[in-house]
């Protein structure tokens, strides 16, 4: 085998959401490319198309040449503007384009995966110029947590939940839980001493602790707190759902248990959102 054991988790996890994407598009009818997802702007067709555009770019194609129009409200920064220009020159195309593209993309993927040779802290060229770099295992990590939110996405817009604990979902999980000191204790400005308990339930659970020390630093941990500064409860789909920026806490409010600071807790989940 030549892919490096490190790498082998990430790879794993993004073919088995990737190819649930492509199980839930292939007998999709044209009207349900249409429907709106939780990306702001974004349809089932965006989303999807999203996802093939950064693959054939990982996959080292050439950005495709194209003028993004004027009237884009969900355009507002230029990493929105990168990503936009796969997603734009898409919207006219059909179902049986799209399934095709996509279809073919998964294969060129896999096969470059599983003969991925490289090791894991290779630096490789990630998107917004050849000037931005990044080590491969976190290239792939970062693939795989993206291709489990698109497909959280599409099942949302589509009505049919599912892989909410798969592996890619536990690659997720951590991905989101190394957010959390610097969303806490910077972000949010939880004082020193301060301590912010999240208990997670449902597909995937767990309790974790941020503590934050003397000089203001957040540290995370899964020991329980005594009295911790504010506590934390929600099931797993609405803890992704607000760290990855698909609902608003106020929208979500009704999921979320919370005990302690309240001051503490609003400036949490402010902040909590780390994905545009």
């Amino acid at each position: 085998m030549t892919v490096h054991p490190n790498l082998q988790p990430a790879i794993d996890a993004w073919t088995h959401s990737i190819e649930a994407i492509n199980d839930l598009v292939t007998t999709l009818a044209e009207s349900d490319w249409n429907r709106a997802t939780e990306c702001p702007g974004w349809s089932v067709r965006d989303v999807v198309s999203h996802v093939i555009g950064v693959e054939t770019e990982m996959l080292g194609e050439p950005r495709p040449m194209h003028t993004l129009p004027r009237d884009l409200f969900h355009v507002t920064d230029e990493f929105s503007r990168y990503n936009e220009v796969q997603v734009d020159v898409r919207r006219c195309h059909t179902a049986l384009e799209m399934t095709s593209e996509l279809e073919l993309v998964v294969i060129r993927r896999s096969r470059q995966l599983r003969n991925e040779s490289r090791g894991p802290q290779t630096a490789i060229r990630w998107p917004l110029g050849s000037g931005n770099e990044q080590p491969l295992e976190r290239a792939l990590v970062v693939r795989a947590f993206d291709v489990w939110t698109h497909e959280q996405d599409l099942r949302r817009a589509l009505g049919v939940p599912g892989n909410l604990d798969s592996p890619a979902a536990v690659i997720c999980r951590d991905f989101l839980l190394g957010a959390l000191p610097k969303v806490v204790a910077k972000d949010a400005g939880a004082p020193p001493g301060s301590a912010v308990v999240f208990d997670v339930h449902g597909p995937l659970e767990f309790l974790r602790t941020v503590r934050v020390d003397a000089q203001g630093r957040g540290k995370i941990d899964s020991s329980v707190s005594l009295g911790p500064t504010v506590t934390f409860g929600m099931d797993w789909e609405t803890y992704a759902r607000l760290a990855c920026g698909r609902v608003h806490p106020e929208a979500a409010a009704g999921r979320i248990k919370v005990e302690g600071d309240a001051e503490l807790a609003e400036a949490v989940l402010r902040e909590f959102a780390i994905t545009p």
